[in-house]
């Protein structure tokens, strides 16, 4: 199956693409899906063969018209790699997609791939801890240096400030995660990708900008429609769903790609032939399992709102028309996702007692899985970062993040009313 339908000048839409697109069953015994290929080494038909995949592998050569790398190894590529990465590529609207061991493997693969010692990256706050981490303490060590601007508002004109103190020509990334992990702040795309353009014009350097999309894509928001040069997931949340497999993607250009693809050769970080083929199943219900999981957080968020023990409700449509969040929300996404951040009275101390009377929702991180999820932040995914640090983003001791899964909306009402109850 190609990307467009040849009696039509349209792209077939993502959901049919994921079901066909880069696989053709007659090359795998008329299997109507493909196959796990659990190989470490693939055959070459003659010695010519070889010597001319080595040539398009390495760059040695531009390839001929028409002409695709060849299968070599696995830890260069795999059928059940390739054909998950093309997919996600056109839902994406980007050219080129790669696969990692997980999301933290595609995000270091990504900043050893584009960085040398003596550049900056500029990136949004709140983010992951794990991105945080690999930011803040192990980048320096290697050179590099990163600031940090807080997330939401006004982040585009932070980042610029930020470059003009740091050297415009030193830097060489943007970082962003949004929604942010776990405020759900939103940082407009267009207005740093506007940044980053001008960054690149005025000294003639590519500034690149990155977006972690793990929160809403590839359904709910696409950052290449509004200027980003590389998307970026945790393919272990929402892309995989199901809780069984650990990996990571990055899509963008061909040209944004290429040193990427080349630190994963060569750091290894390459995801295995098996999470392919999870992540290809997945991903053919990635769209129903997402609107499915919103429409129910959408009723959550709303009865958490109402509740007296529930101080602050971090979710897109519960923002307040007309203001810039809200305007944002509705120019750069098409639905709200499924993950909500709430802050309860008592601080931790009853955010605790909340999170271990919880009967069906799992208290355990990671998100995007097909069971509820909950946690928390401070204490928990985003433990390394100061405390004070945290607070002044939104991310407070009474801070609760909560994953909708697909089990039924009135049990999750009911576990959460019950979990509620526990605080006096």
């Amino acid at each position: 199956m190609k990307r467009r339908h040849t009696h039509a000048s349209k792209d077939f839409n993502p959901e049919t693409l994921a079901l066909g697109y880069g696989y053709e069953p007659t090359l795998s015994e008329g299997a109507v899906k493909p196959p796990v290929f659990l190989t470490s080494t693939f055959q070459f038909q003659s010695a010519e063969e070889g010597k001319a995949f080595f040539q398009l592998a390495y760059g040695l050569r531009e390839p001929n018209e028409g002409e695709q790398s060849g299968l070599i190894y696995s830890r260069l590529n795999n059928p059940n790699l390739q054909i998950f990465e093309e997919r996600l590529a056109a839902w994406d609207l980007n050219e080129v997609g790669a696969t990692f061991a997980s999301g933290m493997a595609a995000i270091s693969s990504t900043a050893f791939g584009l960085l040398r010692p003596g550049e900056v990256v500029i990136a949004t706050s709140p983010i992951y801890g794990g991105s945080h981490y690999l930011l803040e303490k192990i980048l320096p060590r290697f050179g590099i240096e990163c600031r940090f601007v807080d997330a939401g508002d006004d982040a585009a004109a932070r980042i610029a400030e930020a470059a003009e103190a740091l050297g415009p020509e030193r830097v060489r990334l943007v970082f962003i995660e949004t929604p942010a992990n776990p405020s759900n702040m939103l940082t407009d795309i267009r207005a740093v990708a506007d940044v980053c353009e001008a960054l690149t014009a005025a000294h003639d350097r590519k500034v690149y900008l990155a977006v972690d999309n793990t929160f809403l894509g590839p359904i709910f928001q696409r950052p290449a429609l509004f200027g980003a040069d590389l998307v970026i997931y945790s393919a272990t949340k929402f892309i995989g769903g199901h809780s069984d497999v650990v990996a990571g993607v990055v899509t963008g250009s061909k040209a944004a790609m290429m040193p990427i693809m080349e630190a994963r050769t060569i750091l290894g970080t390459m995801a295995n032939p098996f999470a392919g083929w999870l992540l290809l199943r997945s991903l053919e219900t990635v769209s129903v399992r997402m609107r499915r999981q919103a429409k129910t957080a959408k009723a959550l968020a709303k009865m958490l709102q109402e509740h007296p023990k529930v101080t602050r409700v971090n979710y897109p449509t519960l923002l307040p028309e007309g203001c810039p969040q809200r305007a944002l929300y509705e120019r750069q996404c098409t639905g709200p996702g499924s993950l909500i951040s709430f802050e309860v009275e008592g601080g931790e101390a009853a955010a605790f007692k909340v999170l271990n009377s919880f009967q069906i929702c799992r208290l355990a991180v990671s998100l995007g899985g097909t069971e509820s999820l909950v946690e928390h932040p401070m204490r928990m995914t985003h433990a390394d970062i100061e405390p004070e640090i945290l607070i002044t983003r939104g991310v407070t001791p009474g801070l609760i993040r909560m994953s909708v899964g697909l089990e039924h909306l009135s049990d999750l009402k009911q576990d959460l009313k019950h979990a509620l109850k526990q605080i006096s």
